[in-house]
């Protein structure tokens, strides 16, 4: 039987490293875009070099230079690339000429024509995150996760989950792996107790 998976995003501070080894999510992300929970390089290299090398870590770009992104991963920062902005199909493709890592691909769900593209990209893995007009995400709130099963790929599952509602998030759109950033914080820092809880709650099958 398949389980969940889990990632855990937007890690800053040692303390985050410690609290992801454990916890022992499946996936860590490093926020590069511009974010209050965004890392430059040489912490993003000290944050993985503590990290448990079990748990992948995930780089997450909002159309970032395709170079910038090569560099990260040609150092053995980040195991995936997450697209969080507006990249296309021909973005998609330059990028795999250059880094053979797996490519998520962030949709901004409004409504099921949101997803009818999406569908169509050739990344590895999609990311179903709450659509908002101001931002790119990182929103904390949630969108119709019935939508989701229009989606026949893959997909990591975003936007305001947490010890709460997983169990809903789950059964309603049975994704291949929540991620979960604000809903393991207390007042914008992630929190020890937040994050064991809900990975135990996914592990051991809620």
């Amino acid at each position: 039987m398949f389980m969940t998976k889990i990632k855990i995003c937007g890690l800053t501070r040692m303390q985050d490293i410690e609290f992801a080894n454990e916890a022992m999510p499946d996936y860590i992300g490093f926020v590069f875009a511009k974010s209050r929970r965004q890392v430059d390089y040489n912490n993003a290299l000290l944050l993985r070099k503590a990290l448990d090398n079990r748990i992948k870590a995930v780089g997450v770009f909002v159309n970032e230079k395709i170079s910038t992104v090569k560099q990260l991963c040609s150092s053995g920062i980040i195991d995936y690339v997450q697209l969080h902005g507006d990249e296309n199909q021909e973005y998609i493709n330059l990028l795999r000429q250059e880094v053979q890592k797996p490519v998520i691909k962030a949709v901004r769900v409004k409504d099921s024509s949101s997803l009818e593209w999406a569908g169509q990209l050739s990344c590895d893995f999609l990311l179903l995150d709450t659509y908002s007009d101001k931002e790119y995400g990182g929103t904390g709130k949630s969108f119709d996760w019935e939508l989701s099963n229009l989606i026949t790929k893959p997909f990591f599952l975003a936007g305001g989950i947490s010890a709460v509602n997983v169990k809903s998030a789950i059964e309603s759109s049975k994704p291949y792996c929540l991620d979960v950033s604000s809903g393991v914080e207390t007042n914008g820092i992630k929190d020890r107790e937040k994050i064991l809880e809900l990975v135990g709650l996914i592990r051991n099958s809620l």
